[in-house]
């Protein structure tokens, strides 16, 4: 089935998501009530709505999105390089239509996919809420409402792990580490992303962290597909 997919026409994707306020007392009276209800059916029952605000990142309704970093491989000189651009910033809404256009035109030729670990039940999901909220409108290949199973053209490498078990999770950080793929983690962790975008204001940091975590993907996607890793010099940010 992978012999099915070219590696060079799928644009691999991680976002990173932060609350949409740096503390649960600078959400308005509905949201703090709205809040207050998801975190009692998602949380353990010790912990307080307030408390538990630090996870409401993961929610696209009480979350958004800071970063989304893009990875394509291009044939170069003989070999092939990852160039991955970060779209990041304040401005959730501006970032998205930076994303959205750059989508469009590389889905625009025939036969192109996009990939990302767990991007169905979290990445594109939550993508696509965002540009809705945002009142933009959906690229076409987010727009899967209707399209039958074989017309969505998402890969997502922990769906490929999972051959048919669906009730079975592993992490990226895991299945990189099993596979002999070198880890580009060397500096934060997921939970730290809002800590360091809002105590910090460092979101050129998350962008870097986040197009590790899309180098990682690219590099599972290969083994996966029985294709030779990447070399750490031709892996470019643009």
């Amino acid at each position: 089935m992978l012999n099915n997919f070219t590696s060079e026409k799928i644009m691999y994707i991680d976002i990173e998501t932060v609350p949409q306020h740096p503390a649960f007392d600078k959400l308005d009276e509905t949201m703090k009530e709205l809040w207050t209800k998801k975190s009692s059916n998602t949380s353990k029952e010790d912990v307080l709505p307030d408390e538990d605000y630090v996870r409401a990142g993961i929610y696209s309704e009480f979350g958004k999105i800071v970063c989304i970093s893009a990875g394509i491989i291009k044939p170069e000189n003989g070999d092939r390089t990852l160039r991955v651009k970060s779209f990041f910033g304040h401005d959730e809404k501006e970032l998205l239509k930076e994303f959205s256009a750059a989508l469009t035109s590389f889905t625009a030729h025939p036969g192109t996919n996009i990939c990302g670990h767990n991007v169905k039940e979290f990445d594109f999901p939550y993508i696509a809420r965002r540009m809705i909220i945002n009142g933009l409108p959906l690229p076409d290949i987010l727009d899967v409402a209707g399209k039958k199973p074989w017309e969505v053209k998402f890969i997502d490498t922990l769906d490929l792990w999972k051959f048919g078990d669906y009730k079975h999770y592993t992490s990226l950080k895991l299945l990189t580490h099993i596979m002999g793929i070198p880890s580009p983690k060397d500096d934060i962790d997921g939970s730290q992303v809002a800590s360091v975008y809002y105590d910090e204001d460092d979101v050129e940091r998350i962008a870097r962290y986040c197009e590790k975590d899309v180098l990682a993907t690219t590099q599972l996607f290969l083994r996966l597909k029985g294709e030779p890793l990447l070399k750490p010099e031709n892996v470019v940010s643009v």
